[in-house]
């Protein structure tokens, strides 16, 4: 197994630790809509951070149609596990494609600019996995300002869960 999937399964673990915490939070909080907060809601960040993934491994990387994840299909964590097991699947298939090719460079649209961007493969993984990170800091955050103590949601190796 490549470094990039030993890595990501420990992204998968850490997410699982957020998820549980989640499980946690009262169904109304979860989909709670907070003022101070960028996309609202924990609920509408955690989809955020699977539609990051769709569009750049997915649309960007992969040249892939895919519709993004939308809050509106999310009503509880477990919609919300659902969507992340076809992310698993999307970014095991990205990096079995280019496996051994993660110094090329893909070409392609970004839906915002108008010219088109060329970016290294290690930089649209390695992109989405720190963008999930930075906004699960923000999702911690979200629930202590719901009145949670959130569980220790750094990155924790399994042999010590």
């Amino acid at each position: 197994m490549s470094v990039l999937k030993r890595q990501y399964d420990l992204v998968k673990n850490t997410r699982e630790l957020l998820f549980g915490f989640c499980e946690e939070l009262a169904p109304e909080d979860y989909v709670k809509e907070l003022d101070d907060f960028g996309w609202g809601s924990i609920r509408n960040l955690h989809t955020h951070v699977a539609e990051c993934y769709q569009s750049w491994l997915a649309n960007f990387g992969l040249k892939e149609n895919i519709k993004a994840a939308e809050p509106g299909a999310v009503s509880d964590v477990q919609d919300m596990r659902n969507i992340f097991g076809e992310v698993d699947n999307l970014v095991y298939r990205f990096l079995n494609t280019y496996e051994g090719q993660f110094d090329g460079t893909i070409k392609g649209s970004v839906p915002w600019q108008e010219a088109d961007e060329e970016l290294p493969v290690l930089w649209l993984f390695t992109h989405t996995v720190t963008h999930e990170f930075h906004h699960k800091g923000q999702i911690v955050s979200m629930a202590r300002h719901l009145g949670y103590v959130p569980d220790d949601t750094d990155l924790m190796i399994p042999e010590l869960k």
